[in-house]
Parts: structure tokens; sequence; C-alpha cells
């Protein structure tokens, strides 16, 4: 297949490859995890846009990003109806679609554009990541390289970074298949003679080597202070929204964990901890306002003797409700804590319920609605051999990546995610959450204790693995010792500015490449025969120019 077949292949076809790439991209999330079919999601969704119109661009990515979302983001249904989650994941699928668009654009004339590709993969996830509400940063290509030796490329540009270079490598392995499978034609004794330049083929293919092979000498530090962590998954006695109906009887579960972990450390089965660590909503009783919960709460830190941190629901400001980690210090109490910057819209708060409510009645379902928190969250906890800083990031928050950033610029040598799964039964759900912990113990360099009610919970080392792994549905006492670090990453050093400049790039290749369509169009037109335009229909029934089509269209 030659690049101008290629630029000339039926939109059926094209619409196969597109949703084969969406699958592709699918698989390698948690789930499944096979994260080599991310770059392989990529090159397939590249290739179907080779030398086909913006409008069929934006069909193709339509349909790559159903693909995808559909089946990865399938958690978001399980106890709220199907029209939240294809609703969520049609949105997610719009930017999809606009990206195809894009790379229509740049790759008109037959030619893959690699860093073209990779910069309009970017630039997607930003505007994905930001709106509307906020955005949603889930199923980002960073994430499919948890448990994969690209992760480390992580400390350098961070999981923007990641995304740039899982698209790259996707879009190389697309150039170098057209290359691979085209020709350049030439007529010897009136025979045509196929001619394929090895070197050019293995060109695309030599670089992915090099680039995957690259990151194995990435270096990941992993030394530091070690620091004695306990996370306590105290389990929920029913998985799904039905789990705070019984609040009391979680808040129990996780007193209880924790007796046993205690129980631990006087028999020598486990060290004393350092600090203990409790998951969001943990204490769905506000213990401010509840002696109850504030006496549990404050018997099991005297019986534990160590800091403990709570994930808790505090009944402020009134009417909304506060989503908050919460630093109890024995002989102190609780002395510092942290409110959720970004709640969920549509689970924890609801925009334009009013106009939502036309589509479904669900919106009513949440009958308060979570504060956002105004300041970054970094504690103090003090140790034996002095004060260790904390970051506490809360549930869906670990995604986005200012948030997650914020506490390591102000000094947070430990990172901690609190998150609750309960709502979303046994699905990939907590499994993709974990493998965002990972990527950012790496772009951070940071150990992370990611402790759930339910799980998936796990201590990660600065190296981005996971030690102490928990399942669903169980209750479990995580124990290990963590390496504290203060010094900072490249990425952290650079911040957000790579992903800005890639951004910026990525708009620049898209305006030059439809002012050049437009003067190759506009110079087709002037030279061609008013009798005979000189263009051919292809099997989607575009109009290709033959002059620009037939040109070769593997060059980077």
């Amino acid at each position: 297949m030659s690049s101008a077949k290629l630029a000339r292949l039926g939109l059926p076809a094209r619409c196969l490859l597109a949703v084969l790439g969406g699958l592709a991209l699918w698989l390698a999330f948690p789930g499944v995890a096979w994260w080599p079919m991310a770059p392989a999601g990529v090159a397939l969704i590249t290739l179907s846009t080779v030398g086909t119109r913006a409008r069929n661009g934006f069909l193709l990515g339509l349909l790559g990003g159903l693909a995808c979302f559909l089946p990865t983001l399938h958690w978001s249904g399980i106890y709220v109806g199907d029209l939240p989650w294809i609703a969520l994941s049609l949105t997610e699928s719009l930017y999809l679609a606009f990206m195809g668009l894009a790379i229509a654009v740049v790759q008109r004339t037959g030619k893959v554009r690699p860093g073209a590709v990779a910069a309009l993969w970017v630039l997607q996830e930003t505007l994905r990541s930001n709106v509307p509400f906020g955005g949603f940063p889930w199923a980002r290509l960073a994430w499919t390289t948890a448990d994969s030796p690209l992760m480390r490329f992580a400390s350098i540009a961070g999981a923007p970074g990641l995304t740039f270079l899982v698209a790259l490598l996707g879009a190389l392995i697309a150039l170098g298949v057209l290359r691979l499978v085209g020709r350049t034609d030439g007529r010897i004794d009136g025979h045509t003679e196929r001619n394929i330049d090895a070197r050019r083929v293995l060109i695309p293919f030599a670089a992915t080597a090099i680039i995957a092979a690259t990151a194995f000498v990435v270096p990941v530090p992993t030394s530091g202070r070690p620091m004695q962590v306990i996370g306590i998954q105290g389990n929920v006695p029913t998985a799904g929204l039905d789990f705070n109906a019984q609040r009391r009887a979680v808040l129990d579960n996780h007193v209880t964990a924790t007796a046993q972990a205690a129980a631990m450390v006087r028999s020598g089965q486990i060290p004393h901890p350092d600090l203990v660590v409790w998951p969001e909503n943990s204490s769905d009783i506000d213990p401010t306002r509840n002696a109850d919960a504030a006496t549990e709460i404050a018997q099991t830190v005297a019986n534990i003797n160590a800091p403990l941190i709570v994930g808790a629901v505090l009944d402020e400001p009134a009417p909304k409700v506060s989503n908050t980690s919460m630093l109890y210090l024995p002989g102190k109490g609780l002395v510092d804590r942290y409110v959720k910057q970004h709640p969920v819209p549509f689970a924890e708060y609801m925009p334009y319920r009013n106009f939502f409510r036309k589509f479904s009645d669900k919106v009513d379902l949440l009958t308060t609605e979570f504060t956002h928190g105004q300041k970054v969250g970094v504690f103090d906890i003090p140790t034996s051999w002095g004060n260790v800083k904390v970051g506490p990031v809360i549930c869906f928050e670990i995604a986005y990546d200012s948030i997650t950033r914020a506490p390591v610029d102000r000094g947070a040598q430990l990172l901690i995610v609190q998150t609750n799964n309960a709502t979303f039964g046994y699905t990939a759900e907590s499994e993709q959450q974990l493998a965002i912990s990972q990527v950012r113990a790496v772009e951070h360099g940071r150990s992370v204790v990611h402790v759930s009610t339910v799980g998936v919970s796990g201590l990660i080392t600065p190296d981005g693995m996971v030690h102490d792994r928990s399942s669903l549905f169980t209750r479990k006492v995580l124990a290990g010792t963590l390496p504290l670090r203060s010094s900072t990453t490249l990425a952290d050093r650079w911040g957000p500015l790579p992903e800005y400049l890639v951004d910026a790039a990525a708009v620049v290749a898209v305006a030059l490449a439809a002012r050049g369509n437009r003067k190759r169009r506009r110079d087709v037109t002037e030279s061609a025969d008013p009798a005979d335009d000189g263009a051919t229909t292809d099997d989607a029934g575009e109009s290709t120019d033959e002059t620009t089509e037939t040109e070769e269209g593997a060059r980077v």
C-alpha cells in the first residue's frame, strides 16, 4: 500500500482502523494493562487519518475515542445507570474528535508527522484536563505507563511528557508501517520495479527502539530517610452508593483494623509506625460535631500512639459539606486539616442541576454538595528525628497535575492519597487510580501512601513500585518502610512549562499545515485545465489532487 493509496483509502476502512486504535488504547489501561497497546493504538489512529479531510478526521477521532472511553470508563455507570457513563464517554471522545481533525490537517498530504501528532495528543489532554468544570484528566496516555520502563521518563517531563513520548512512539510506528508497505514505482524496460529504501524503513523503528531502551538508563533515585508507615483499609459493609448509609460501621471498621495494627506492633510483627493513614470517607460522621466519633478517633490515636490522618466529611460550611483530610496527634488531638480543592462534578457537586435534570433524574441523588477547598495541604508530622512534611491528596485529585505538584513545591517529602472506591464496585477504576499514583511517585520523586476504603491500596516507593498491595473489598493493614525525599525532579523544577510549549507548538503546526493545504489547493486550481481539473475521487467521496497526494508520504 503506497502513501498515495493510503490517502485514497475508503472511509469504512479508515473507521475500522480508528476503532481498532481506540480498543488498543483501552487494553493499555489497568484492568487489562497491556501497556505496549498504547503506542499501537496511537499508530492505528494516526494511520487512519493520513491523507484524509478534516471532517473525516473528526469522525475518526470520535470513533477512536468512543472505542477507548466506553470500556475504560464503564465503571462510571455501575450504580447510576448507563446515561451518565455514556455521556461522560462521549464528552471525553469529543476531545479526540477535534484532535483527529487536527491530525488530519497536518497529515493531509499523505505524510505522517510524528512530532505534530505527539504534540496534538498533549494539547488534547491539556484541554480535557481543564474544561469543562475543571476537566477530567482520566485515561491519559501517561497512565498506561505504570509498570512499564517508560514510566521512568515521568521524572523528566511529568505526565504531559509521558503522553508526548507514548504518542511519539505510536506515530513513529505509523511512519515505519507506512514506509514498510509503501513503494516508489520506477519503470525499467517497460516493467514496474518495487524499490523500498531499507534505511528509510528502518529509521522510525530504530528510533522507537532507542527511545524505549533509553528508559532503562533514566535514573530513579529511591534513597532517603526511612519512615515507618501504616495504611488502614477498613472495608465497607456494602459496595455501591449505599455504603455511606452505614457510616458508623465504616468508622468502626477502621477503628478495629487500627486496633489490629496496634496489636501487631506490640507483638513485634511490625515496627511502631511514624504515621497511620485512613482513607477518604473513613469517618463520614463529622468528628468535630459528633462526640462518639471524636472519642473513637481519640482512643485510636492513643492506642496506636502515632500521628493519624483521617479522611472525614465535615458538616461545613452549611449548607454544604467538606471532604477533608484531618491530622490527629497523640496527646494533642486534631491539629490540622486539608479540604479537597477539586470536588468531582456530578458526584460531589451538581453544576447546572435544573438543566441536567432534563436528561436524567439521577442528578437528584446528590442531595448535599461539597465545597471547594482553597488551600494546598501540607501536614507537619513530628517524628523522633524531626518533623516530616506530608502532602495530602484526596481521591481524583491525584489525576490533576497542578494539585499533586503543589504540596511538593511547598516541601512535602511524602504524598498520601486517600480515596474511596466503594461506589465503583468490582471494576478497574481502583487499579486505574493506583496506576496514576505510581506515575506521580516517579514524577515527583516521592513515596506515596495510596489508601482506599475498599482497595486497591498500596505503599508506593519513588520508583513507582507498589508494595503490600491489597485486594478489593477486604480489610487489610498495610505496613512498610518508605524512603523520604526532599530533592526535586526535573519535572518539578520545570513545572507546566514544557506542556505549554508543546501545546503552543501543536497550535502552530496545525496553523502552518492549514495554510499550506490552502496554498496547494489554490495552486492546483490555478494550474488546472478548465475542461479537466486533474482531480480524482477516492472511495470516501473525497476530491484529492494527484500532484500532492501521490508524493512520498512518509517523511517526518
